[in-house]
């Protein structure tokens, strides 16, 4: 079976993966892969924010709580994606990645990837 490792590493070797972290809803990292340049646990840090301001968001507008955001900056994407009331998994790519498999496959494997953690 694989381990959290094992997906970590398989994600962080797509192509226009800069990082894949895996964190807890605390912000704690928990493992990551990423290029030299990325502090994995600055970034972690910051994900338990957009997570409670996006399920907030969520709540006003009757949409229910956060599962995947994509966040779009000028020097590339962050895909915040909730596997569970314990974990979160978050990519950070590369401005012109394609990111619509990627996003499928999270979407399609949320709960086995889940029991990963």
């Amino acid at each position: 079976m694989p381990t959290i490792r094992d997906l970590v590493a398989a994600i962080r070797q797509r192509d226009g993966v800069d990082a894949a972290v895996i964190l807890g809803r605390d912000g704690l990292l928990i493992d990551s892969q990423n290029v030299a340049d990325l502090a994995p646990e600055e970034v972690a840090a910051h994900v338990p924010a957009i997570i409670s301001a996006a399920d907030e968001f969520g709540a006003a507008a009757r949409r229910g709580t956060l599962t995947t955001a994509v966040l779009e900056h000028p020097h590339g994407l962050a895909i915040v994606s909730v596997l569970s009331d314990d974990a979160v998994l978050l990519v950070l790519v590369q401005a012109t990645a394609n990111i619509g498999q990627l996003l499928f496959e999270l979407r399609r494997n949320r709960e086995h990837i889940a029991s990963l953690v």
